[in-house]
């Protein structure tokens, strides 16, 4: 997967214009992204790309929408130092996959990662490195492996009744 880097202190703003707040199709706000920092990310990011970022990454507006463009336009997963504690759960309850890894991990632009869930860590295969993370718990696991919170909520429902 190949890898979009960002700095610390990205806010939502920069992700995402707030002159974009009216529009509700993800695929419509996907072909936004980042378009006043990066404005080739929307037209060259491909399914399964990944987004790393340094500290404070997703401060600013809370913007549910930001996270449905993010998976509009395939992002896989968001590594960063630090998220912004309500982008990191506006991300997840939407099934968007959230790492925290630590500081001075050397993954670059265009590195190929692959990310290992089961064994907590992040492989760079471009440099042949590994870096590990805090797991995420059993239940946001769970959230993302469901495509986010309501389909979550649903089948855990499900099994109940059953």
């Amino acid at each position: 997967m190949r890898v979009w880097v960002f700095g610390d202190n990205i806010d939502t703003d920069q992700m995402l214009s707030g002159k974009y707040l009216s529009v509700r199709d993800p695929a419509e706000l996907a072909k936004h992204l980042f378009e006043s920092v990066r404005p080739e990310f929307a037209v060259s990011v491909k399914p399964g790309d990944i987004v790393k970022a340094g500290v404070n990454f997703g401060c600013g507006s809370s913007r549910e929408n930001v996270a449905s463009a993010f998976i509009a336009a395939g992002i896989s997963c968001v590594i960063a130092e630090e998220f912004s504690r309500i982008f990191f759960r506006n991300c997840i309850n939407l099934g968007l996959l959230l790492i925290k890894i630590p500081p001075g991990s050397d993954i670059g632009e265009s590195d190929q990662i692959t990310v290992d869930l089961e064994n907590y860590k992040v492989i760079n295969t471009t440099k042949s490195e590994e870096y590990k993370f805090e797991p995420l718990p059993d239940f946001l696991i769970g959230i993302v492996k469901s495509g986010g919170l309501i389909p979550y909520t649903k089948e855990k429902r499900r099994r109940q009744d059953a």
